[in-house]
């Protein structure tokens, strides 16, 4: 296969709402260079992109997959992403190693929900871009409409390069860069190249002077020209529409038919000769503030932005080569392990179909075979240079259940293909949790847990229970209470004898110390739970040897970590150890610890125990015609709302929500918006829980 250099390797990726068509777009673009000789549909299950059965199944992208297109001497790597937020994972690993990106739109319906979720990741990305509104030729099809939608969301940055006509009852583009029009047939392909027509020379040359204008704006040179000559030709025009895009100020947007094959040629002919290569953007840092060198002749550096687990084949990792060149048998070291890998392979991954590789320089994209100790987001470099490559940061999961295995033989096995899930989708987040003893599994949506589960059963063979996972209460106290307890056991020889009086209080930060006692040692414990006991020796007369003390903690202790209201963690109570007896043959440590255990037990219940729950900070990101709804579903919630603010055609809701209310508030957020609201939830801290709900959940 013909190895690229970095100046003719090109790197976009499509992202776009679902159906709007980038999967059909792939195949043609890969059809239209001779790289297949018939092209795929989604229709049939036989397309480059969507090749897991998991998508044959669904009709649609569930995985972001690389392929490669070569048209006029440049390589074009293509990534292809999912269309649905559930799957952000994939499309914003994929955005990372872009140097540009691609928006597909429905002609139909311009600017979608799933595009506007979508874009509120690629803009944080600052990377160049361009749109294409597919599906021109539907009889459905608004093309002005569709880019008003565009302007609507990057404002007048965006302009066209081209325009759709329909000419004696033919598909035909008009292309204002080139100021020329193409023809096409029924069948596509191949247009015709046609002088613009006379109607629509007015239209054509208003453009054109825009797009000038537009590319002048970008370059200070060609400024300079444009107010000398008036105009720009086609050469500087690309170097100002580059420059544009490299500063986010200009985003070129094109129509196609990519089922019937219009359009595309010009596509790729663009992304060749003006979209910026790897080359052309910002040098990144890497993790040590240094910056990464953008040449071949430099150390070897890789960044891991895909894993993909295949039973016949094991782990594939897809890297993105950031500096330097990579060959066959190379041996690099992975920055976060220490560890070395070699590698025995390297493809280029067009779907499911490898072609292998010699070597690949900076910029390209290719892939490697069973590596042992490297994950996605890992960096791989020539051993001694030390490039760490910053890594992806993906959002938090925004559902959580608990997972477990419907045959408790298949824990283990359930285990190990969550870890190969999570390998593959970092947005999956499988932690076990200590308190409620359930293995928790993060995800971003009701469709993404249906995907982990169809993994689970036709993968790997493990039939999982997904459940509402039980909520983790603390329990503290409200007043203070007194309790004695004696504790006393005979059986033959040597028995067991304590006494303990103790007084515990509420604790807070900055409480004054006790008054009225004599307090001869203090402890203060930050329990594991959160939350703080502070014990205080109070004892005189040595009623009870000081040795004895710890016992009594440790008793108290115990309890705390099974408090009598619902077995939680107990958290902020400070006890005093006031008085007591002991015996200089029965007394023992055993004797302290349990007569101190139920001695604070008994003052627990009688110091108006409260139970408190976890709260969240819940952020919801909402338009504006739709507050209202989300709003009243909130307060069913219990939420308190703390403040609104507005940005653009949106409300930001920021809000205190009881973790055990948000539950289902994924998929009814998602109902009651049509999907354009998003939202973010994080700990915020524990709260008291109301009584009437108290009363339940103890039962008094």
């Amino acid at each position: 296969m013909k190895i690229y250099d970095d100046k003719h390797i090109k790197n976009v990726v499509f992202v776009g709402a679902h159906n709007s068509g980038k999967t059909t777009l792939a195949e043609t673009m890969v059809y239209e260079a001779g790289l297949i000789n018939r092209r795929g549909s989604v229709e049939n299950k036989n397309t480059v992109s969507d090749y897991h059965q998991i998508e044959h199944e669904k009709g649609n992208s569930v995985f972001a997959t690389p392929l490669h297109t070569e048209w006029r001497n440049y390589k074009i790597n293509i990534i292809d992403t999912p269309g649905l937020d559930d799957f952000i994972g994939e499309i914003i690993s994929s955005i990372r190693v872009a140097d540009t990106i691609v928006t597909v739109l429905n002609a139909q319906h311009g600017v979608e929900v799933g595009t506007e979720i979508i874009w509120s990741y690629i803009d944080k990305f600052h990377k160049p871009g361009l749109f294409v509104i597919n599906q021109i030729d539907h009889p459905a099809a608004n093309f002005e409409e569709s880019f008003k939608s565009i302007k609507g969301l990057v404002g007048n940055n965006a302009v066209k390069i081209q325009y759709p006509l329909i000419m004696d009852g033919a598909q035909c583009i008009i292309d204002v860069l080139k100021m020329k029009m193409y023809k096409f047939s029924a069948e596509g392909w191949k247009p015709q190249k046609l002088e613009i027509p006379e109607d629509q020379k007015e239209l054509a040359i208003q453009l054109h002077n825009e797009l000038v204008e537009k590319a002048a704006e970008n370059d200070e040179e060609l400024m300079e020209l444009f107010f000398e000559k008036g105009s720009l030709n086609e050469d500087e025009m690309r170097k100002g529409i580059k420059a544009g895009m490299l500063n986010h100020d200009l985003f070129p947007v094109f129509c196609v038919s990519a089922l019937n094959d219009m359009g595309s040629g010009r596509l790729m002919g663009f992304i060749d000769n003006v979209a910026p290569a790897a080359a052309d953007l910002v040098p990144e840092q890497s993790l040590n503030g240094k910056e990464i060198p953008q040449k071949t002749d430099a150390p070897t550096a890789l960044f891991v932005f895909k894993t993909v687990h295949q039973p016949n084949l094991g782990q594939i990792t897809f890297f993105k080569v950031k500096s330097g060149e990579v060959k066959l048998n190379d041996k690099l070291e992975n920055t976060r392990t220490g560890e070395t890998e070699v590698l025995n392979q390297l493809f280029i991954m067009d779907g499911n179909d490898r072609k292998p590789v010699s070597k690949l320089s900076f910029g390209d994209i290719g892939s490697t075979l069973k590596l042992k100790h490297t994950e996605t987001n890992d960096s791989l470099c020539s051993p001694g240079s030390d490039i760490s490559i910053k890594p992806i940061n993906y959002p938090e999961p925004r559902m959580r259940k608990a997972v477990s295995a419907v045959n408790t033989k298949d824990e283990e096995k359930l285990n190990e293909a969550l870890k190969k899930i999570h390998s593959q989708d970092p947005t999956v987040v499988v932690s076990f949790s200590n308190e409620a003893r359930q293995m928790i599994l993060a995800c971003q949506g009701e469709l993404h847990l249906a995907i982990i589960d169809w993994t689970l059963r036709n993968i790997y063979d493990v039939e999982a229970n997904f459940e509402q996972p039980r909520i983790s209460f603390r329990e503290t106290i409200q007043r203070s209470s007194t309790a004695n307890y004696r504790h006393k056991k005979q059986s033959g020889g040597s028995g067991q004898f304590a006494q303990v009086h103790m007084k515990i209080e509420p604790w807070f930060e900055g409480i004054e110390e006790p008054q009225g006692y004599n307090i001869r040692g203090k402890d203060e414990i930050d329990l594991a739970w959160g939350g703080k006991l502070v014990f205080y020796n109070c004892i005189v007369g040595g009623a009870i040897d000081a040795r004895y003390l710890p016992s009594v903690m440790k008793g108290i202790l115990e309890v705390m970590e099974n408090g009598p209201l619902t077995g939680s963690y107990i958290r902020d109570v400070r006890v005093m150890v006031y008085d007591g007896k002991m015996h200089s043959v029965d007394s023992n440590d055993i004797s302290f610890k349990i007569a101190g255990a139920h001695a604070f037990k008994e003052a627990f219940l009688n110091a108006n125990p409260k139970l408190l729950e976890p709260a969240m900070e819940l952020t919801v990101k909402v338009p504006e015609e739709m507050v209202g709804n989300v709003m009243t579903d909130l307060q069913a919630r219990r939420a308190i709302i703390q403040g609104i603010d507005s940005k653009e055609n949106f409300q930001i809701l920021k809000c205190i929500v009881p973790e055990k209310e948000l539950f289902g508030f994924s998929t009814d957020l998602r109902s009651l918006t049509k999907g354009r609201a998003t939202f973010k939830a994080k700990f915020s801290d524990y709260q008291p829980v109301p009584n009437n709900i108290q009363k339940e959940m103890v039962g008094n």
